[in-house]
């Protein structure tokens, strides 16, 4: 069967996917690989990619590169989101990733980060009601609605994320009361302009923060992304794992089960986006995808091609 592989490279992370096209037109994966690397490290104040930054996710992406290549794929597909996208120096990385790997990379607009994350979502979860997919990232949070055939209504890539709220608005370890508030009021603000989801909507969480804040809500060691995907997290056990993750100092954070110690600094910004999120769209309850874009992307590009 012929190979694929999608690179997703985010804000704060670098996620590799090789998978296998079978004859029914389904990917079934071969290899999956996420590091982060904080790409997005300050991109929010200074609006630039930082050497450090720009040279650990270059390291990573030439070692995705060497393993995909061994693996005998016949297509790469690479997208770069919302660091790459506010970066004055955006251009100037994708040109320093095509010379030492090879591979050329897309920098997506939010718009289309949100169809491809819901064309992944969709894949898995859609047809049986409305869907609202909700991706998480280190600089941008995307929303996607769409109805139970896959047409999507409504579309929005906020910039707010992980890491973008950690370096505004965290000032102290633990989360101060001052800290918890500035970013509660910012995300109800923010999240304000969401249209009302329809009655009886089913919401998908994708990407990193969703599936932590799972692993961590059920102390899963070692991730089992065979226990994540289609499982399910109620709203209740958002809000607690989100006030664990809010009130334990850093060097606590780092030795929970389930918890990647490089994402454990900004890991409560990004459950109480989670949190906000959910309860923004009425939800009780908030299914989890172990997928997302590297998916739809996959699919989008070369799921035609056999």
């Amino acid at each position: 069967m012929p190979r694929f592989a999608s690179i997703d490279i985010g804000t704060n992370s670098v996620l590799l996917l090789v998978a296998e096209l079978g004859a029914d037109g389904r990917f079934s994966a071969v290899a999956e690989r996420a590091e982060i690397t904080r790409l997005g490290r300050g991109v929010d104040k200074t609006r630039t990619l930082s050497p450090e930054a720009m040279e650990d996710t270059l390291a990573v992406l030439e070692r995705c590169a060497a393993e995909a290549k061994s693996l005998g794929v016949e297509g790469i597909a690479a997208t770069a989101t919302s660091a790459a996208r506010d970066a004055s120096n955006g251009p100037d990385f994708l040109r320093a990733v095509a010379t030492r790997t090879g591979i050329k990379v897309e920098i997506i607009s939010g718009p289309e980060e949100a169809r491809l994350s819901f064309a992944s979502a969709f894949a898995d979860f859609g047809g049986h009601g409305p869907l609202v997919v909700l991706d998480i990232g280190g600089g941008s949070t995307e929303f996607i609605y769409g109805d139970e055939k896959g047409v999507v209504t409504f579309r929005h890539s906020f910039d707010v994320g992980s890491v973008r709220l950690t370096e505004r608005f965290v000032k102290s370890d633990p989360l101060s009361a001052e800290d918890l508030a500035a970013i509660r009021s910012h995300l109800a603000s923010v999240f304000s302009t969401l249209p009302a989801a329809p009655a009886g909507t089913h919401l998908v969480g994708v990407a990193g923060t969703v599936t932590t804040v799972f692993a961590v809500a059920r102390a899963l060691e070692p991730y089992d992304a065979s226990k994540v995907h289609g499982a399910t997290l109620t709203l209740a056990e958002v809000s607690s794992t989100t006030e664990k993750l809010c009130t334990l100092p850093l060097a606590q954070r780092r030795t929970l089960a389930g918890l990647q110690p490089k994402r454990a600094d900004v890991i409560p910004a990004g459950a109480l986006i989670l949190e906000a999120a959910a309860r923004s769209v009425g939800a009780t309850e908030v299914r989890v995808s172990d997928r997302g874009l590297r998916w739809g992307l996959l699919v989008d590009r070369f799921g035609k091609s056999a």
